[in-house]
């Protein structure tokens, strides 16, 4: 099926999840989705799909930055979920980058 193509409609926003390892950062990406979804302002995105890359899966832990896409009743979301474990704060701070606001 095609994508449709995107109209900005709304304000954009890029936002994001950044905390320690294992503090539920992806856990709050997921559950943001699914209670837009039943709003119908996103698709559901369940926790075992933001962490794609088979390593992440394996060891339980955000390595890349992931990326979701919801919105409000007045805003669009870009939503970056970012990791928290030690080794991968050079891609913490490169998600970060992009954000206009966080929550921590």
């Amino acid at each position: 099926m095609a994508r449709e193509k995107f109209e900005r409609t709304k304000d954009h926003v890029n936002v994001g999840t950044i905390g320690h390892v294992d503090h539920g950062k992806t856990t709050l990406t997921a559950a943001i989705t699914v209670i837009l979804a039943k709003k119908g302002l996103a698709d559901y995105t369940p926790f075992d799909q933001i962490d794609k890359a088979p390593e992440e899966r394996e060891r339980g832990i955000t390595i890349a930055t992931a990326h979701v896409e919801y919105q409000s009743e007045t805003r669009h979301y870009a939503h970056v979920d970012c990791p928290g474990h030690a080794d991968y704060v050079k891609n913490m701070i490169t998600g970060a980058a992009q954000m206009d606001g966080a929550i921590l």
